[in-house]
């Protein structure tokens, strides 16, 4: 459920539906509508009360307000390249601090979501199995494999919040996912269309779409020696539902729901624009050739898509949750 600085009182009636609420949602960072939290009354009473996981999009907003000024003086107009100098390390970190020593106060259940700096790794640990952990992150596809030098080409399409940064900070990432100082893999999917992409860097919507092409770029990663498939199927699955405590998903065991990818090891498969499934109709992928394919989609046991073949008969399911 999201949350304003004039909801809380609502969204702590999740705390009577902690088997079908996923969670509490709140944005530190300013992002979609009225979504930001900066109320420091609002979080003290919501990390004090929520008897379900919280998780927070962690950037500061004075700082970025702060970055952003500086660079208009200039004169000059902005470009993305500028948004990880307006959305910096710092913005991400004082955010991802503060949330992390409001959730030690009350021992609060609390998942930072899109980590995306070397800075915020400190905050996290690999000490306690991920059931145990109180505090637990994730990393996103994106950090994972773009870098801010990528902005000269792709500029807009990889414009989103958290920014992407300096290579630097994509190989920490890659250390803490595999030390398991980052508990999941996951895709921030959001699929503005290019119109709303190609405006004028201020205007253009922050946000790319990921969840088609996520699991082909980690099987990429795995090709290429980085990551184990028995980790990507832990990271991008295990992990998920051991986390947000999903029941009976997550795992390939009998009585849970059949929620199954197939995958061709020995296929290539090139991002082109007719073969984007998205509604929005593009990728920053395009033009990358993955080694790997995807052949088989399930869904609670049925076959929703095989070799480019559709059968959208049998929806989807409410996810319930073990609490």
């Amino acid at each position: 459920m999201g949350t304003g600085n004039d909801n809380a009182d609502e969204v702590l009636k999740t705390n009577n539906r902690r088997k079908e609420v996923c969670g509490i949602k709140i944005f530190m960072g300013s992002s979609t509508g009225n979504m930001l939290v900066d109320n420091p009354n609002t979080l003290d009473k919501i990390f004090s009360e929520s008897e379900v996981l919280i998780a927070t999009h962690c950037e500061n907003e004075r700082i970025i307000k702060h970055n952003l000024e500086k660079l208009k003086v200039t004169g000059r107009e902005l470009t993305a390249s500028d948004h990880p100098v307006i959305r910096d390390d710092e913005a991400c970190y004082a955010s991802s601090l503060y949330a992390n020593q409001i959730a030690k106060k009350y021992n609060t259940r609390l998942h930072i979501l899109h980590i995306s700096t070397e800075k915020e790794l400190q905050l996290f640990t690999n000490m306690l199995p991920l059931k145990e952990k109180r505090i637990t992150a994730e990393v996103c596809v994106h950090h994972l494999h773009f870098t801010a030098d990528d902005y000269t080409l792709l500029g807009n399409r990889i414009k989103c919040n958290p920014a992407i940064k300096a290579a630097a900070n994509k190989e920490a990432l890659w250390t803490a996912l595999l030390d398991n100082r980052l508990d999941v893999i996951a895709t921030d999917h959001a699929p503005h269309t290019l119109d709303e992409k190609n405006e004028p860097y201020e205007k253009a919507h922050a946000g790319l779409p990921l969840v088609q092409h996520s699991l082909s770029l980690m099987l990429y990663y795995h090709k290429q020696g980085r990551i184990s498939l028995e980790k990507i199927a832990e990271k991008m699955s295990h992990a998920a539902a051991d986390c947000f405590q999903v029941k009976e998903r997550g795992y390939i065991r009998e009585g849970y729901h059949a929620d199954l990818v197939i995958a061709d090891l020995e296929t290539p498969e090139r991002v082109k624009k007719d073969k984007i499934l998205y509604k929005c109709g593009w990728s920053p992928l395009e033009g990358f050739e993955f080694p790997a394919s995807i052949t088989h989609t399930f869904v609670n046991g049925h076959l929703v898509y095989g070799n480019d073949r559709w059968d959208e008969s049998n929806k989807g399911q409410r996810l319930l949750f073990d609490r």
